[in-house]
């Protein structure tokens, strides 16, 4: 019986060549030790035994084989340890078949083709290269975090993409361009900044792109990220992490901000324990990458009402993932960047005093002065304080603090505790309510849900001229209504038709033709997300049954479906 994948990495795998790429092993009879890198210590405990083929730490008390330590030290799942793996070593995974793998493998290269590209061309833009450098940039970080500049033709990047050998739908796929409806093809990034995403192993996956202000017609956005592709995922990947992961491991602590500038403006003057979300919203998957090597975050986003509302969101999101939150705050200064340019001194100082967080909303909620309990917005306040606090996961914590408050209003602690508890009831009780209530709506899939708003917009206009295009990308059951309301009727024969019909009578709203654009494109990116599902389907059983015409016609139709 032939061996498995993982027991041939294994085989052809020596655990002690392997780790002498990661740490500094010397020999301790028949075994090596090390200082572990998954804990400070000063006297090594980390040992590795040839014998066995795997390593333990004395010290933390964790071990295994080298896929444990890879998926440990990379902060990686099995699967991607497998796929670094058997690289490394050169076995083929007989799971992913080679159009996908020359599918993934086309989209790294093309993104890093793209790299160099904008990077050559911010060599020779002056005006892109001085600006960089009038946020305070060095030319040292310019250089290592491999900042590029996209120039303002239309198709600039493409056909430079074209000349080095790779095919307009393969630069579609890698989200470097779009198309129109026209079907005409345009670089998705002009006249920007471009700042490349790495993922964790340092391999460029996407761009976020900074429009260079002499070309902001306010037309489009400041920042522009690279749609999703099968390797760019905004919600798994933070921003400079593959530079600073192992200075958090060390600390146990990330400097959490939210743009690019951020993070590159604090790395720079030595904060290198730092990430940044790149100014999309923090997920649990971001927070599930850092608590593997962190114990602790201190969060600072931009000092303004977004800003703010995000911090928020991110400590509440922390708080839950069991991480000690603190709060840097940098008083009148924007965002950490700005303190940085204005007073490195100053941002030191924010740094090393971050406030708990809770002390933080503390500060944000409630009055210096004496807490009135009959004032209504005082009460609302305590509440909402109430609410942070019951969100912290640690007990003693969470008694800790509810005695600050105690402190803080001259409430007692047994009537906080008991009002934070009614609170919480009363949530539960209205979020049953709210369940009950749109039990009908939550059968409904996103897909359908703005098909039903499409067709209402049109039913209440009561004119379906130009609405053609829409009828393709509606589901099955909802073409059938387009066409009964389009011929004047009311009524289907279906009982399920004819439910769906009086629920979309039912919608109908006045609304402007704004709205219904958006709801067009929403309703196009739900059909598009609806056929990928599809095809990646149609792939995977085709792959199973090796149908090898069916494998090939649906990775056609996939690399052929326009980027979200």
């Amino acid at each position: 019986m032939a061996n498995t994948p993982v027991e041939t990495i294994k085989e052809r795998l020596d655990v002690v060549d392997f780790l002498k790429g990661y740490l500094q092993l010397q020999q301790a009879g028949k075994n090596f030790r090390a200082l572990c890198p998954f804990h400070r210590e000063k006297t090594p405990s980390f040992m590795v035994s040839p014998e066995r083929q795997s390593w333990h730490c004395f010290g933390c008390n964790i071990g295994g084989d080298v896929f444990a330590f890879i998926m440990r030290y990379e902060n990686v799942e099995f699967g991607e340890a497998l796929k670094i793996l058997a690289e490394k070593v050169g076995v083929e995974l007989k799971r992913v078949s080679p159009a996908e793998y020359k599918h993934l493998g086309l989209l790294y290269d093309i993104n890093e083709k793209a790299k160099e590209f904008f990077k050559k061309e911010l060599v020779n833009f002056k005006e892109a290269k001085d600006y960089i450098l009038s946020r305070g940039l060095t030319k040292e970080t310019i250089e290592e975090f491999e900042i590029g500049f996209a120039p303002t033709g239309s198709d600039a990047l493409i056909l430079h993409l074209i000349n080095s050998g790779f095919h307009p739908e393969d630069i579609l796929r890698a989200g470097l361009s779009f198309k129109t409806e026209r079907g005409l093809q345009f670089d998705r990034f002009r006249g920007r900044i471009m700042f490349p995403v790495h993922n964790h192993l340092g391999k460029t996956v996407g761009f976020t792109g900074r429009v260079l202000p002499q070309f902001d017609d306010g037309k489009s956005g400041k920042y522009v990220n690279s749609p999703e592709t099968p390797i760019f995922n905004k919600s798994k990947l933070l921003y400079g992490f593959w530079k600073s992961k192992n200075f958090i491991r060390e600390a146990k602590n990330a400097f959490l901000v939210e743009g690019q500038m951020d993070f590159l403006m604090s790395w720079q003057v030595g904060v290198k324990n730092a990430v940044a979300s790149s100014g999309t919203a923090l997920t649990g998957d971001h927070l599930r990458v850092l608590r593997r090597l962190a114990d602790q975050l201190v969060i600072s986003f931009d000092n303004d009402a977004a800003g703010k509302e995000a911090s928020e969101r991110a400590i509440d999101l922390a708080e839950a993932a069991d991480f000690g939150i603190k709060v840097a705050i940098f008083g009148d200064y924007k965002d950490p960047a700005d303190a940085v340019f204005s007073d490195k001194e100053y941002f030191f100082r924010a740094v090393e005093n971050a406030k708990p967080a809770v002390e933080f909303y503390f500060e944000k909620y409630l009055s210096a002065g004496k807490f009135n309990v009959r004032d209504r917005d005082n009460f609302k306040n305590l509440r909402t304080v109430l609410e942070k606090i019951r969100n912290i996961g640690s007990p003693i914590l969470k008694s800790f603090w509810l005695k600050e408050l105690s402190k803080r209003t001259g409430v007692g602690e047994l009537t906080l505790a008991e009002e934070m508890e009614r609170a919480t009831a009363k949530k539960i009780f209205n979020a049953e309510e709210e369940k009950e209530s749109f039990s009908e709506n939550k059968k409904f899939s996103r897909w359908e849900i703005v098909s039903q708003r499409c067709l209402a917009w049109i039913l209440q206009k009561g004119d379906f001229a130009g609405t053609e295009e829409l009828f393709s990308r509606l589901p099955g059951n909802y073409r059938e209504i387009f066409s009964i309301l389009q011929g004047g009727s009311r009524r289907s024969e279906d009982p399920v038709t004819d439910e769906l019909l009086n629920m979309i009578i039912f919608q109908q709203r006045e609304a402007s033709m704004e709205e219904f654009e958006a709801l067009k494109l929403e309703l196009y990116k739900e059909y598009l997300k609806e056929k990928r599902r599809e095809l990646v389907s149609v792939i995977g059983q085709a792959e199973q049954s090796g149908d090898q015409k069916s494998l090939d016609k649906a990775m056609r139709e996939l690399d052929n479906l326009p980027a979200l």
